[in-house]
């Protein structure tokens, strides 16, 4: 049964211990200028703030496709929509209607206004920012936990916990196919193309399917152990995938081969993201940090220190401003009661 990857406890890790080098891994030999001329960034601009969101933990959150928005999706059952406003999120709304936790949710890939969210009640919701109403709620036959959207904006695809994806058709809501896996479902994603359908599994492996035919393509053996999240880079050159090894992989999209991985997070990879410009890959897990790595090398290039285990990451789609949220608890006398808050990175550091 898949599992949403904000409910994952501390998992034994795989055959890669903390801190070891699986054997393809890479280190390169000084820093690049684009690494040294972004830590000169980031020294400048290693503020993070919160942002009061949600009454209970924040699963997932996103940018909208101008980074005019950010939405997150919570435990509580609710979605909430921040503006940008210079240096701060500003909440625009709560949008109410699911029965049970929202665990992922995602905007379309090039209308602003509209996004997805995925929820343990057998729904999705659509969402219009401009109404602020829910303009379509279409029921899906197990508890979902994972959400995308095509890059074409015509289908949107949901995992449930019973590890059924279901295609939905964006404009009409109804299902268009529907595929039953025999493995666990973590997340899913097509490619930049659109001509390819991504899952990650339980077993340690990336499927890959044909689109629109979902027939089999591939199997690659990723991990030695579950592989929990994927990603595709903005300039469709890699993807990057995590795992329960605490090791995240990046891939070449075109020749489907490993060509480096990080290695620095000692707890199981949640969540991952990539940069506007593809140069910077984000990772997280119960680590109280976020690595910020250099794709091309594989070398560090930040750490965001956290309190807590995170559960999702999101660079901004224009600047170098780094959305997440973690497992926090609200305040210094009551440790059991949950924070919900949304936090942003790479803002000014005060003068």
């Amino acid at each position: 049964m898949a599992v949403p990857t904000a409910a994952m406890g501390p998992s034994a890790l795989g055959q890669s211990g903390p801190g070891s080098m699986a054997p393809w891994c890479s280190v390169s030999s000084g820093p690049s200028r684009y690494v040294v001329g972004m830590q000169e960034l980031f020294r400048g601009h290693s503020k993070t703030r919160e942002f009061p969101a949600h009454s209970a933990k924040v699963h997932s959150v996103a940018w909208s496709c101008d980074g005019r928005r950010l939405a997150s999706g919570s435990f509580d059952k609710t979605a909430s929509v921040f503006l940008l406003e210079k240096d701060r999120l500003v909440k625009e709304n709560n949008y109410r209607g699911h029965g049970d936790s929202v665990d992922q949710l995602c905007w379309h890939p090039s209308n602003p206004d509209l996004f997805v969210t995925a929820s343990g009640d057998k729904t999705i919701r659509i969402w219009d920012v401009r109404t602020t109403k829910c303009i379509a709620t279409v029921n899906t036959k197990g508890e979902n936990i994972n959400i995308c959207w095509s890059p074409d904006g015509q289908t949107i695809a949901v995992g449930n916990k019973d590890d059924v994806v279901t295609f939905i058709d964006a404009k009409t809501h109804r299902s268009k196919a529907e595929e039953q896996f025999k493995f666990e479902v973590n997340e899913i994603s097509w490619n930049n193309d659109n001509n390819m359908f991504f899952l990650t599994n339980g077993n340690g492996c990336i499927n890959i399917l044909s689109y629109p035919e979902l027939k089999p393509v591939q199997s690659i053996n990723a991990h030695p152990s579950n592989c929990i999240c994927i990603k595709f880079d903005p300039m469709g050159k890699y993807f990057a995938t995590g795992s329960a090894d605490a090791l995240v992989s990046l891939w070449d999209v075109d020749e489907l081969v490993c060509v480096r991985c990080f290695s620095r997070l000692d707890w199981p990879v949640r969540t991952l993201s990539f940069s506007h410009d593809g140069k910077m890959l984000a990772s997280a897990s119960e680590d109280h940090f976020i690595d910020i790595a250099e794709v091309e090398t594989g070398d560090k290039l930040w750490e965001v220190q956290c309190e807590s285990p995170t559960f999702t990451v999101a660079w901004h789609p224009k600047r170098p401003l780094l959305a997440f949220a973690c497992d926090d608890k609200d305040g210094k006398y009551d440790s059991s009661r949950e924070a919900g808050t949304v936090k942003l990175f790479g803002l000014p550091n005060d003068p």
